[in-house]
């Protein structure tokens, strides 16, 4: 448990100097900007090409592929139900708030959760799979076809092509199912690079916090409460449920699939809502809530199943 309080404390240091900028000015009106779009085009896609491209093949496919893509999904539909149906908001407030209800953080707090509570970092490969390869795409799709206007499917899949992060996963997860090594002086360029993504998107969310209050704009209360109450809750049990009884998962996979179901919202929701100007509030709100309110989830599901 001290290992993954340590994770923990990693995360929250970065969150916390993002704060302490922010709150000093210390670089100035259009820092949140610039470390957006740096982070978007440059950081993440070599971040994303060496996390696949280092993930090992055998554990892409397990079960816990299946049951975080089925809870997922299932996440999605009913936040977007609700936002569309009840809560009346327009379709870009609804993408962010459905992402933030079952967009899990699988790398940067998944990864190291993985690793220190779980034994293997091997078990985050599958959703990263998941979320970059599939719920990426059709999500940067909405998004762009949002923000331009269009929605012609030429154009549309022409610029989803174009995206670097899209670009970025394609690549490491062709390196990774090919089995292909890549020379040092390949890999450990772009490894540089990669290590700034994580840190850099955690300082720019840290950034956003100052000026702000969790829960005091108007007219995002419910959605935040919603998919806080989706993500922390509803998702983890849901996965236990789909685990234990439709794929007949037990004990340390079962326990798994209920752990990484857990996690907090992924920085990448808070950086799609920077990246389209669409429910910026919604998603740092709810990033944030889970971030921190996954702590006592996860202590209790170990609790329980562990």
């Amino acid at each position: 448990m001290i290992a993954v309080l340590t994770g923990y404390a990693v995360v929250g240091l970065a969150i916390f100097t993002g704060y302490v900028i922010g709150r000093i000015d210390l670089l100035g009106e259009h820092a949140r900007y610039v470390l957006s779009r740096l982070t978007f085009f440059v950081l993440s896609p070599f971040l994303l090409f060496v996390v696949l491209a280092e993930a090992d093949v055998t554990v892409l496919f397990s079960a816990l592929l299946p049951v975080s893509l089925l809870a997922a999904v299932i996440m999605f539909l009913l936040y977007a139900l609700i936002s569309r149906l009840v809560l009346h908001r327009p379709l870009g407030a609804t993408v962010i708030g459905s992402l933030g209800s079952g967009y899990v953080n699988g790398n940067n707090i998944g990864l190291p959760i993985a690793t220190y509570l779980l034994g293997s970092g091997a078990y985050s490969a599958p959703i990263i799979l998941i979320q970059l390869l599939l719920f990426t795409p059709i999500v940067l799709a909405l998004l762009d076809a949002i923000s331009s206007g269009s929605t012609e499917i030429r154009l549309i899949i022409r610029r989803t092509l174009r995206n670097p992060m899209i670009i970025g996963a394609l690549l490491g997860t062709i390196v990774a199912f090919t089995g292909a090594e890549l020379p040092p002086i390949v890999m450990d360029p772009a490894r540089l690079i990669a290590d700034a993504g994580i840190p850099i998107l955690l300082i720019s969310f840290g950034m956003s916090l100052h000026g702000q209050k969790v829960l005091t704009t108007h007219g995002t209360r419910a959605d935040v409460v919603i998919a806080t109450g989706f993500k922390l809750l509803l998702m983890p049990v849901v996965a236990w449920a789909l685990g234990r009884f439709a794929f007949g998962m037990t004990g340390h996979d079962l326990l798994a699939v209920t752990v990484m179901a857990a996690l907090p919202s992924a920085q990448n929701v808070f950086n799609y809502s920077q990246r389209y100007d669409v429910g910026e509030t919604l998603a740092r709100d709810t990033v944030f809530l889970t971030t921190i309110g996954c702590i006592p989830v996860i202590f209790a599901v170990v609790l329980i199943l562990g």
